[in-house]
């Protein structure tokens, strides 16, 4: 059965484990296992597509993100092909990568997206969950930080859904899936609702125009003779991506609601206590391995997903 995941994905604090670091030492959960990519070079993403790394960025590869995500407490949904983050340590954001083989997408909703009908089966999806989970983890969708919205040129899809947890906390994440020919790239931001505008726009001016499909990888590749469909289009994809087929036959809302109650996991927004750990991380990594001088094309490992 394949993994589901909700398609509001806040990332799980890593507060809880921000004084773990030192306690774990440099051995095979040690920060000298990460390799580092410095900025300045291309990237593979997996086999689907490239990354014109900017200077001031890190890369994690797939396998290097999914060991991270697991030594800071996350779940990752195997999927990753990487993870970007700043040099600068006065910025807390991080950019998460997955490849999706779900079948080529059809844009056909490109100008019928119903915000007010997904928001509202995200508010009571939520609120069925919530029914399930202790208090303390309970969380309230609070609105559109940016109402979805399709680019016809790039086939990038975009949205940004507003939350807050059982203490007020207001979270928020920024979501754009990057349409191929056999399914897509998604790609999440997570900040916060005071740096989000600032940390959208570095990602929409020198991350994502950055990210390439290959050739023959490119939604205007697909071959209706032989690259199968998804069985959901541009609304589907912003409620939860792969499986979402039953939502033709049950509706949105019943479909979240089946969807939770099947374990979909909902992950919380990046704190500063884990953006502390993360990046003592990476300085310690960055001074006891110093990466050797970078290829043209920094291979991605072979066991990320394939398209």
């Amino acid at each position: 059965m394949k993994t589901l995941r909700l398609a509001l994905i806040f990332l799980l604090s890593l507060g809880l484990v921000a004084g773990q670091a030192s306690a774990e030492g440099e051995g095979a959960k040690g920060t000298s296992s990460y390799r580092w990519i410095q900025g300045g070079t291309k990237v593979d993403l997996g086999t689907v597509a490239t990354l014109d790394l900017g200077a001031p960025f890190v890369f994690l590869n797939g396998d290097d993100t999914r060991k991270l995500l697991k030594d800071s407490k996350d779940i990752p949904s195997g999927k990753e092909i990487g993870s970007i983050f700043p040099v600068n340590e006065q910025e807390q954001w991080e950019v998460i990568l997955e490849y999706i083989d779900t079948g080529h997408i059809k844009d056909e909703e490109k100008k019928d997206l119903n915000a007010d009908a997904i928001l509202k089966s995200y508010r009571e999806g939520t609120e069925e969950q919530n029914k399930q989970v202790p208090d303390e983890n309970k969380l309230q969708v609070t609105g559109w930080d940016v109402k979805p919205f399709y680019d016809e040129k790039t086939h990038n899809l975009t949205w940004s859904i507003a939350a807050q947890n059982a203490q007020k906390e207001a979270l928020v994440n920024y979501n754009v899936r990057m349409l191929t020919r056999t399914g897509y790239i998604s790609v999440v931001l997570i900040s916060d609702p005071a740096h989000r505008a600032k940390d959208q726009e570095l990602l929409a001016s020198q991350i994502i125009p950055k990210i390439a499909a290959k050739q023959g990888q490119r939604y205007e590749d697909f071959d209706a003779s032989k690259d199968k469909i998804a069985e959901y289009g541009l609304s589907g994809l912003i409620l939860g991506g792969a499986g979402l087929a039953v939502a033709k036959k049950v509706g949105l809302l019943a479909m979240i609601a089946l969807f939770l109650k099947k374990g979909w996991v909902i992950v919380v927004a990046l704190l500063a206590g884990g953006w502390t750990w993360i990046k003592s991380r990476m300085r310690r990594s960055r001074h006891n391995d110093q990466p050797a001088p970078q290829e043209t094309t920094a291979k991605e490992d072979n066991s990320s997903p394939q398209p």
